[in-house]
């Protein structure tokens, strides 16, 4: 795992409104995320999140404080560049699956790369080469309803992966899923961690936490624990959580 971490979150708070309707959804959290690391972010409802993945993938801008990835702090980027930053080095996966019906596997994945500029013909052959290294070759030619809902979502990985991205941001990806189908997402989410991307993941489940190398504890927008994924239960069922 790189010294130099990729995603640095310095002292973020986040309040939605002002005066007395003003709510905190972050409160002064720090983190960072280095390569080949999963970090899962655990907590009750409304504990801060979904807030969380959307400030570190740009798609929110904290009140205070300071998100960088690989270096760009994100505040300094005009709403062009953030939108590049996010295209060319960002994918996000979430529990609804996303993927365009009348376009294949490949073709869904090409999409980032295309809507980007690449030539049609390249974003394709970058889409099966990504396919590829993530064993899912035999689906690049099927269509969204002629795959289960566990092929879907490895395909929106996949597409989150595509190209130079190596930062993903996953928003509860299994939640849609049987048990069985959401530990082999998981497993491809792991894999792609191992060969040098970092990733956040937000989840509920102690068991899908278990795959993450750390584990952060939200409540009420405040960081409350990290930890090694292996307490994760322990901490959801006794105060460490609360």
């Amino acid at each position: 795992m790189s010294t130099t971490p990729h995603v640095v979150i310095s002292d973020v708070t986040r309040v939605h409104g002002t005066g007395e309707t003003a709510v905190t959804a972050l409160d002064h959290v720090s983190l960072e995320i280095h390569p080949g690391e999963l970090v899962a972010v655990m907590g009750p409802s409304g504990s801060g999140k979904s807030t969380l993945l959307n400030v570190a993938g740009g798609l929110d801008r904290p009140t205070s404080g300071t998100v960088s990835i690989g270096g760009d702090t994100l505040g300094d980027l005009g709403p062009r560049d953030l939108a590049q930053l996010r295209r060319r080095r960002m994918g996000f996966v979430f529990q609804d699956y996303n993927l365009i019906p009348s376009l294949t596997a490949a073709e869904n994945v090409a999409l980032p790369l295309e809507l980007d500029g690449t030539r049609a013909r390249l974003a394709r052959r970058q889409a099966r080469h990504t396919l590829d290294l993530m064993n899912l070759m035999e689906l690049s030619d099927r269509y969204p309803d002629q795959m289960s809902g566990g092929q879907q979502q490895r395909v929106a990985i996949a597409r989150a992966l595509v190209g130079t991205r190596r930062f993903v941001l996953a928003d509860e990806p299994t939640g849609a899923l049987d048990s069985h189908t959401g530990e082999e997402v998981l497993r491809v989410l792991r894999e792609r961690c191992d060969a040098g991307v970092a990733g956040l993941l937000v989840t509920h489940e102690a068991r899908h936490a278990a795959w993450a190398d750390r584990v952060v504890f939200l409540r009420d927008g405040r960081v409350v624990d990290t930890t090694g994924a292996e307490r994760a239960e322990d901490l959801l069922a006794g105060d460490g959580a609360r």
